[in-house]
């Protein structure tokens, strides 16, 4: 492959970075500090009640209010906002590390690939005070930076992701994610999102195959979590996640049976 096929002739290119929010006055800065650098930071925010805007105000004037329309419909909007033609996603709860930040920074000034429309790189949890790097969570590889005309904005609610034209690259450098407060804010998460995953399932659900989730798929879940993944070399923390990812695909399921269950 020549060099003018692998690089955009030295042009420095431009990213801009999309944040949603929704009270998130708690780890807002703390990303917004990590994408400083970038070009411009677009966040579209879902009309919060705390101080996320006053916080978010500090770092950017692009700031959008737009009524809920969920994870991806939200995203597709901060998509649609950006100006310039590389886009990275990054959560209101995510840092850029700067091992990833130094990566990305020299794609940037050097020039992306021309052949390349999308870019991703591991997630790396912070839980009950250690970093995971083993079962489910990790490493999570996401799909984040991407040209803006080659990638959209799919996945089923409520877990988004960037479907890009070609295959991406591989950056090996982490995002990290500050998911969860304590064990309460977990099992809190977890009760919201099944609700979400329920109610997106398909409406010709069988009882059936809802028992069938139940019985087979909760199971598995925890196993390949805790023994297949080596959640086990996690410790306690990693005994706790692979239980609770286990509950939540048990719990997705009962709450979709119970919506198909006949009243009496």
């Amino acid at each position: 492959m020549s060099t003018a096929t692998q690089k955009n002739s030295g042009r420095r290119e431009r990213i801009s970075v999309c944040i949603i929010t929704g009270n998130e006055e708690v780890n807002i800065r703390r990303c917004l500090e990590s994408v400083k650098w970038a070009d411009e930071i677009v966040v579209v925010d879902s009309f919060s009640t705390d101080n996320t805007l006053s916080i978010v105000s500090e770092y950017t004037e692009r700031v959008y209010q737009h009524r809920w329309l969920g994870y991806i419909g939200q995203k597709k909007v901060a998509k649609s906002l950006a100006r310039y033609e590389w886009v990275l996603f990054v959560d209101a709860d995510e840092v850029v590390s700067d091992e990833l930040r130094h990566k990305i920074e020299s794609l940037r000034d050097n020039g992306f690939p021309e052949d390349v429309n999308g870019y991703e790189f591991p997630r790396l949890v912070w839980f009950l005070g250690r970093w995971i790097r083993h079962g489910d969570w990790y490493p999570d590889t996401k799909l984040r930076l991407f040209r803006r005309a080659k990638g959209k904005c799919g996945g089923s609610e409520p877990h988004e992701r960037i479907d890009i034209e070609g295959e991406p690259k591989l950056l090996k450098a982490p995002l990290f994610h500050y998911t969860y407060d304590d064990i309460s804010d977990q099992i809190n998460t977890l009760n919201r999102f099944s609700s979400i995953s329920a109610n997106g399932m398909p409406s010709d659900c069988s009882s059936f195959r809802m028992l069938f989730g139940m019985l087979a798929h909760a199971p598995f879940r925890f196993f390949r979590c805790y023994i297949i993944k080596g959640g086990f070399l996690d410790g306690v923390a990693g005994l706790i996640i692979a239980v609770a990812s286990s509950f939540g695909t048990f719990i997705k399921y009962a709450k979709r049976w119970e919506r198909l269950a006949p009243r009496n």
